[in-house]
């Protein structure tokens, strides 16, 4: 109940910091950014995909094939779900469906579809075993889905979507965000023995997700020093607290 409630309320919490103070700092944003950058980055590793790597050599080669399935996947999904912080306005790179949906559709769909492959990942963060490593990666998620949701509230107002309505929206994403959380605890329970392929494909959707979205988000306003540091410290942060909760 804790993870859902986490992960789900992370957006809405979001939306509402957002709402109130509807311009969140650069800096800020960018430290928080990458301090969860370096949460899921070693809760990808050292959870997820430590996880489903194991001596026996069919094991190895099941991993390596998930963790490279989830990143092309995510790849794939990419390459027509648009950028929320791109559809922000703050980089300006086109996806092809841009165009054919209105913008306030546009959003809502982005941020929705975006929360499907985190909440994925953190319910088959469960077949670890492990309720560390599954705390840590729906931490991470929703750390980096409050400061995603913060910066799209701006725009929604820019393009006439009233206060009750943006709040609507977050409660459905969040939603979307359980539902999801619930599907990928549903596939590690029903495919056991597929177990390791879909630890390693969150995993490998994790990593691509930090490499390709929050490291070059948190390095885009000059703030890259500071993110770097925090990202330094959410990856040792999360090994300290697997060695002493271990």
């Amino acid at each position: 109940m804790i993870v859902l409630l986490s992960v789900g309320c992370s957006t809405t919490l979001g939306v509402l910091g957002g709402l109130l103070i509807r311009a969140l700092p650069h800096r800020l944003n960018d430290i928080v950014m990458g301090f969860s950058a370096g949460v899921m980055l070693s809760a990808a590793t050292a959870g997820l995909l430590a996880s489903a790597f194991s001596p026996q050599i069919e094991s190895i080669a099941l991993a390596i094939s998930g963790a490279i399935f989830g990143a092309i996947l995510i790849s794939l999904l990419d390459r027509f779900i648009p950028h929320l912080h791109r559809i922000a306005g703050i980089d300006f790179e086109s996806h092809r469906s841009n165009g054919s949906i209105s913008k306030s559709l546009l959003f809502v769909a982005a941020l929705a579809i975006h929360k499907i492959p985190e909440g994925l990942a953190v319910g088959v963060s469960f077949g670890t075993g492990d309720i560390g490593d599954v705390l840590t990666i729906s931490l991470a998620i929703s750390l980096q889905n409050i400061p995603e949701a913060f910066v799209i509230v701006a725009p929604l107002f820019a393009i006439g979507v009233k206060s009750p309505r943006i709040i609507v929206i977050s409660l459905v994403i969040a939603l979307v965000s359980i539902v999801s959380v619930l599907a990928g605890y549903a596939l590690v329970s029903v495919f056991a023995g597929a177990l390791p392929f879909l630890l390693a494909a969150a995993g490998g959707a994790m990593l691509y997700v930090i490499s390709d979205e929050i490291i070059p988000e948190s390095h885009a306003h000059g703030f890259e020093k500071p993110a770097t540091f925090a990202l330094i410290i959410g990856f040792l942060l999360v090994l300290a607290l697997q060695n002493i909760f271990g």
